[in-house]
């Protein structure tokens, strides 16, 4: 899971990282139908939504899905032409999709099981839409100043991400394998983020957090002095487009 959970403030100070991270070539491989409307999985506070819009023809309509009512409400206001529905996203069915141009996610995929994977891979390929399925952790990151056991505090902060059964690091391939079974052609493009001098007081919350999980799963861990000021981070991402027709 994100390091620092779901609270607005997180995901309001990750929001320009992941606007610059996101493959927006991706994008150009869609054809969407006019009016286009787009369901947005995990909504947050809208940033995925709000990235997204100027990049797909409009009109558009947005329904976005979040199980936190406070950030639907919060998405709905920011977004133009949205609607909110507060549900389990991981449940959705083909059914659910009917007249749906695009689903669309973002930091979402890696906290699926692979059954909530089928599933969504599922009523994609009933409903025949294409999905986006943006900055999903892969497992690798390198820190600058570099320290001994960066390696092992990784490996337990991704262990951490499987917790009850979900695939975290491994998310993208499964899902992207899942996509091809079913017929859709799939491209993956790499989206890590590159934090450095500007980006301060996100480096600080992402750095604690992900400390603060590895330590949770593995108390083990020799972490005396091991937290530090950190000139930059890269924390890699992996973004996937599945499209219902051939290239």
């Amino acid at each position: 899971m994100d390091p620092s959970g779901y609270a607005p403030e997180w995901l309001r100070l990750r929001e320009g990282a992941d606007s610059v991270a996101r493959a927006a070539s991706l994008v150009d491989s869609l054809a969407p139908a006019t009016p286009v409307v787009v369901r947005d999985l995990g909504c947050g506070t809208g940033s995925m939504s709000r990235w997204l819009t100027g990049r797909l023809p409009r009109p558009q309509r947005w329904i976005l899905h979040d199980q936190d009512p406070g950030l639907v409400r919060l998405a709905v206001a920011a977004v133009e032409n949205a609607t909110g529905e507060v549900r389990d996203v991981t449940r959705l069915t083909a059914a659910d999709l009917s007249g749906t141009s695009l689903v669309t996610a973002s930091a979402l995929l890696d906290l699926f099981t692979a059954e909530e994977i089928r599933r969504l891979v599922d009523a994609c390929a009933g409903a025949r839409v294409p999905a986006l399925l943006t900055l999903s952790v892969v497992g690798r990151v390198a820190l600058t100043p570099a320290d001994p056991r960066d390696e092992a505090v990784a490996a337990a902060f991704n262990a951490h991400q499987r917790r009850e059964g979900r695939l975290g690091p491994e998310a993208v391939a499964f899902a992207a394998a899942e996509f091809a079974e079913r017929g859709f052609t799939v491209h993956r493009v790499p989206t890590p983020w590159r934090l450095g001098a500007g980006d301060t007081a996100l480096i600080e919350t992402w750095f604690s957090g992900w400390v603060s999980a590895a330590a949770e799963e593995n108390p083990t861990l020799d972490l005396s002095g091991y937290r530090r000021t950190l000139e930059s981070v890269v924390v890699e991402h992996e973004d996937l487009l599945a499209l219902p027709w051939p290239p």
